[in-house]
């Protein structure tokens, strides 16, 4: 089909096939971004490898999604949503082999690296395909549906994790992903369309590298907290520099015509703060994902099917729940259900914090329900609430920004949890009690962070005028 840039009239069924493989693929590359979670202790007994370093085989695979997050309108521009299409899938084979007959922790690392090209080609493809193929009428529903993908993927990871390894082992997670992604691959190559032409638009390498080095810098200080302490130069090390390639990226995008990411969208105060709020929910999200199958692992000495099974019927009440979370927010405003989710956010970390020596799998099952509605209904809806205070010429970049930081946020999330679960050494406690006072801990600063929001949310509402 020719490019054109006419709106579509109507949703024909080559496009609806289409919608649906790129869903299929970024639900799938989504949905292994957390399913290694329930793996960890066997991966650390066979490859001989620490918690703060297994723990990468996750962090990695978010950072280098939230990299890739960041060349989503170059890739746009650039090449076709065939050839990103039959990219993403040919990048997600690749590493799942790699990772599927990985000997060695470094070559399954390399391999999770491969695999996560797969979620960041993904993720704004499918955007971009609902967009482009959906008429304005019905735009709502399948924009909806995308918002669901990203939301109940992760969430569903340890539990796909858990049962792959009940039947087999932890390889089973990518040798039974390989046939699916080939199908997908087969089954929507033909249908996607291009319908706006591409342009050789040239990629600014600069700024790219200046944001890479702030987001790795930043992740490696705090993944030697465990080793190497608060003071350490590792860790302020990794701070500074970080923080000094951030400021050096700002400086570059000023004088840019092209800049990555638009900074000047943060002079919206609504926006900035419904930002933070956004991503502190991630963070939390993916950091407790982490956190939680390992616990009822080391600590209760629960199997790792449990350790997955325990998380499922929190996902499936808030998938059930998500349409309404939406409409909590068109008939009532912006305040309703973003407080209420906060406030029902808070009394489960509060109830993490208090039990965190003594939990067991049905209690986090409980926890992890009110948890997961709570945090569901406040993260949909401060990100739709700031998206509607930008200009529509805003938007797409504001939506890049949410997408980075949001993927930015998990690998963060999953660093910090897995350094302050592997923080409490010596005084001949067992590794088990050990992991339950660091665990504690970990709880305890999502607890703090649940009501940081709070605060985020009081400057929301004062500055908007209109809910």
């Amino acid at each position: 089909m020719a490019a054109n840039e006419t709106e579509p009239q109507e949703l024909t069924g080559q496009r609806l096939v289409a919608i649906v493989a790129v869903a299929l693929m970024a639900f799938v590359g989504i949905l292994v971004e957390t399913s290694m979670n329930v793996t960890f202790p066997t991966l650390m007994r066979t490859m001989h490898v620490s918690l703060s370093t297994v723990q990468w085989v996750t962090t990695g695979y978010l950072l280098t999604v939230a990299l890739l997050m960041i060349t989503s309108a170059f890739l746009k521009q650039r090449f076709t949503n065939r050839q990103l299409f039959v990219t993403g899938a040919g990048l997600f084979i690749l590493g799942a082999l790699i990772c599927a007959l990985a000997p060695n922790f470094p070559i399954l690392l390399v391999g999770r690296l491969i695999q996560a090209g797969c979620a960041g080609i993904a993720i704004p493809l499918m955007v971009n395909v609902v967009v482009e193929s959906v008429p304005r009428a019905k735009l709502g529903f399948y924009m909806g549906m995308t918002g669901l993908i990203l939301m109940i993927a992760p969430a569903s990871g340890p539990t796909f994790g858990g049962i792959m390894v009940s039947l087999a082992d932890w390889r089973m997670i990518f040798w039974s992903t390989i046939p699916v992604e080939a199908l997908v691959l087969i089954f929507g190559v033909r249908a996607i369309q291009q319908y706006t032409p591409t342009q050789a638009v040239k990629f600014d390498w600069r700024q790219f590298a200046l944001l890479a080095v702030a987001f790795v810098a930043v992740m490696l200080g705090f993944n030697s907290l465990t080793t190497a302490g608060w003071l350490s130069w590792q860790f302020l090390g990794g701070l500074v520099l970080g923080i000094l390639a951030l400021l050096g990226y700002v400086r570059v995008a000023k004088t840019s015509d092209r800049p990555l990411l638009k900074l000047e969208i943060f002079r919206n105060p609504i926006f900035t703060y419904s930002f933070f709020a956004y991503v502190i929910l991630q963070f939390c999200n993916i950091g407790i994902n982490f956190a939680l199958p390992n616990y009822v692992q080391i600590v209760v000495g629960a199997s790792s099917l449990a350790g997955g099974l325990m998380l499922l019927p929190g996902s499936l009440i808030t998938a059930i729940l998500q349409p309404w979370f939406g409409h909590l927010l068109d008939e009532h405003g912006a305040k309703l259900p973003i407080l209420l989710g906060s406030s029902l956010f808070l009394v489960a970390a509060l109830g993490f914090t208090v039990l965190g020596q003594h939990l067991s799998v049905v209690i986090v099952a409980v926890l992890y329900i009110v948890y997961s509605i709570g945090r569901s209904m406040a993260f949909s809806n401060t990100m739709t609430n700031g998206l509607k205070e930008v200009t529509i010429e805003q938007r797409a970049d504001a939506n890049a920004i949410y997408n980075t930081g949001q993927q930015f946020a998990g690998s963060l999330g999953t660093t910090i949890l897995a350094a302050l679960m592997s923080s409490v050494k010596g005084g001949g406690l067992s590794y088990a009690h050990a992991t339950a006072l660091g665990s504690q801990l970990a709880f305890g600063l999502i607890l703090v962070l649940s009501i940081v929001n709070f605060g985020f949310y009081a400057i929301v509402f004062r500055y908007q005028k209109k809910d």
